[in-house]
């Protein structure tokens, strides 16, 4: 029997601690057929429309509607994203489905809602014949989940790596799991399960200890237990003040909930046994500025400043200039940063190339943790921002398929003299020079984006004519994203402590919804 199965989508990773709001105009959307145009872009819609394709459903599209991570969502966006839902999913119930698959983030927040997917549930079982029907689909790895969300559904599953390659193939997964069960005599139960602990995105790398060793053990689960069909492993996104927070584990089994309850304790219990494991906390920029500087003279570069309190796929603006003014200040150049600044863009965008002058960009997001720097700079190139990923399981497929738009673009390069501080500790230009000493034989360029681009791909560097191999010292503001992308080619790479708003150490921020007590906000 043909299975008919609807497919909606709702991804926002919630930073609740910035003072912006996220409208529904910030969302990229998709309605009806256009979901069809995902097919092949490495997407996680496109994973759930492969295994459609290969296992015959008759696929009803609803909305499916994706934002870049930043501030609390608007009470009216989630109002809108559930009337369109709802005014396709309802007839659609009354008419007849199999399933119904959704395409989530997992760490939402709004105004007034802390758990959107879970109210999402909600409302869909609420509707005529909404309990009639398996629920399942694909969560992100860093999802804070909820136990009302996890025991109305069916058939979730999460990403299995950090930085996000295998976001394709886990939306396959859930489909393959959501099929199983439309043709099964009996729908599984979901269980989950919370250990009280909270990590920084610095600590929740898969490649290190103590999420490599909590996959292995799910996937292990898995294998002794063939009744337990899929166990997922959620390391939770810090950012998001609400009582979800957390690491968390869900299990999906057809089996005895009980032996299923103890396995997920195991999880919980090796989490806690490594919490401090996860709470890294990088040095301080200055600090690693000497290491660098060496690394730097004995040719052993590209090296990666790595800049996680400004991490743009943590939903951070992106602007901030501190890894740009260390450069600037030491004289560290061949280097590279990206700020996010449509100002400064649209400021040099009608301008010849090769124009010089003094241009004010970065920082002008929040003036608790930067302002703008003021330099003379030379106008390289500009363009309009576009680029296909270099690699196809990029962890930016998993946000945004393959094809990139930064808005328009700018890159400029400064090329002066060391800064001096001023008497507030502000470094200043001495202006640029039109012959660079030999350290400063490529300047400091950068790379000024109008929309702010996580940076998990190098094709967002070649794309704009900088040859990442090239560089002595490339500026990146990620957490773990970005690894898939730069290890390969970095000699040296350094994760650093900035003022941002993806601070680290999660215990200088204003927590009041998380549930207490939980590691490491509740340490002695």
């Amino acid at each position: 029997m043909r299975r008919r199965v609807l497919i909606a989508g709702l991804f926002h990773e919630t930073h609740t601690f910035l003072t912006e709001r996220t409208p529904w105009s910030a969302f990229s959307v998709r309605r009806g057929t256009e979901f069809f145009t995902a097919r092949g872009d490495g997407s996680p819609l496109a994973g759930v429309l492969d295994i459609a394709d290969e296992r015959g459903w008759e696929v009803v599209p609803t909305i499916d509607a994706r934002a870049t991570p930043s501030g609390t969502v608007e009470d009216s966006a989630f109002e809108q994203f559930w009337s369109e839902l709802r005014a396709t999913a309802e007839p659609a119930l009354q008419q007849g489905l199999d399933g119904i698959y959704l395409v989530l983030h997992g760490a939402m927040a709004t105004e007034t809602i802390r758990d959107p997917e879970g109210e999402m549930i909600r409302r869909l079982r609420a509707l005529p014949g909404g309990n009639e029907v398996p629920i399942g689909g694909v969560l992100d790895l860093h999802g804070n989940i909820s136990r009302e969300f996890a025991e109305a559904t069916q058939a979730f599953v999460a990403y299995r790596k950090n930085p996000h390659t295998d976001a394709c193939e886990a939306a396959r997964d859930g489909a393959r799991l959501l099929d199983r069960v439309m043709n099964s005599d009996r729908w599984p139960v979901t269980l989950h399960a919370a250990p009280n602990i909270v990590w920084p995105p610095t600590g929740v790398s898969t490649q290190d200890e103590p999420m490599r060793v909590l996959e292995e053990l799910a996937r292990e689960i898995e294998r002794q237990h063939p009744d337990i069909a899929a166990v997922s492993v959620f390391a939770s996104y810090s950012f998001a003040d609400t009582p979800d927070t957390g690491v968390s584990f869900m299990a999906v089994t057809f089996g005895d909930p009980n032996k299923t309850r103890g396995a997920l304790q195991s999880l919980c219990d090796e989490a806690l046994r490594r919490s401090e494991q996860g709470n890294v906390v990088p040095p301080s920029l200055e600090s690693m500025i000497p290491t660098i500087q060496a690394e730097v003279a004995c040719g052993e570069t590209p090296v990666i400043i790595v800049e996680p309190s400004d991490n743009i796929g943590g939903g951070a603006p992106g602007d901030m200039t501190h890894v740009f003014r260390a450069l600037a200040v030491h004289g560290i150049g061949n280097s590279a940063v990206v700020i996010n600044d449509p100002i400064a863009v649209a400021e040099v965008r009608s301008l010849p190339i090769g124009w010089r002058g003094s241009l004010t960009f970065g920082g002008r997001s929040d003036s608790r943790f930067d302002s703008p720097v003021t330099c003379d700079v030379e106008l390289l190139s500009v363009s309009d921002g576009q680029f296909t990923l270099e690699d196809r399981h990029s962890h930016l497929a998993s946000m945004c398929g393959v094809q990139i738009d930064m808005g328009p673009c700018a890159v400029v390069r400064f090329a002066g003299q060391p800064f001096q501080a001023d008497p507030n500790g502000e470094p200043v230009s001495k202006g640029a020079t039109d012959q660079p000493g030999k350290a400063d034989l490529q300047g400091i360029r950068v790379l000024l984006t109008s929309r702010k681009t996580p940076p998990f791909d190098l094709g967002q560097l070649r794309s704009q004519g900088i040859i990442p191999e090239s560089l002595s010292v490339i500026g990146v503001k990620a957490a773990v994203a970005h690894r898939q992308a730069y290890d390969p080619i970095a000699k040296h790479s350094h994760t650093v402590n900035t003022l941002g708003p993806c601070t680290s150490d999660l215990r200088s921020l204003p927590f009041e919804q998380i549930r207490r007590p939980v590691f490491p906000l509740d340490r002695p």
